[in-house]
């Protein structure tokens, strides 16, 4: 597991997301920590190693 820091996109705010880098695609949806609002994330990782992180309005 890895940690990076997530931005929402509704509240502009950035929280902190643990992320398992087994997958090398995730997609999940997490809720702001700051304005609970949904949030989708798409994450690619390598095994140890994010490379990329997606949000979108969920």
């Amino acid at each position: 597991m890895l940690e990076t820091d997530i931005v929402c996109p509704h509240c502009g705010e950035a929280f902190p997301l643990q992320v398992d880098t087994s997958q090398s695609q995730q997609t999940l949806v997490e809720d702001c920590t700051v304005c609970c609002r949904p949030i989708l994330l798409t994450i690619h990782c390598r095994p140890g190693e994010i490379e990329s992180v997606s949000e979108t309005a969920g």
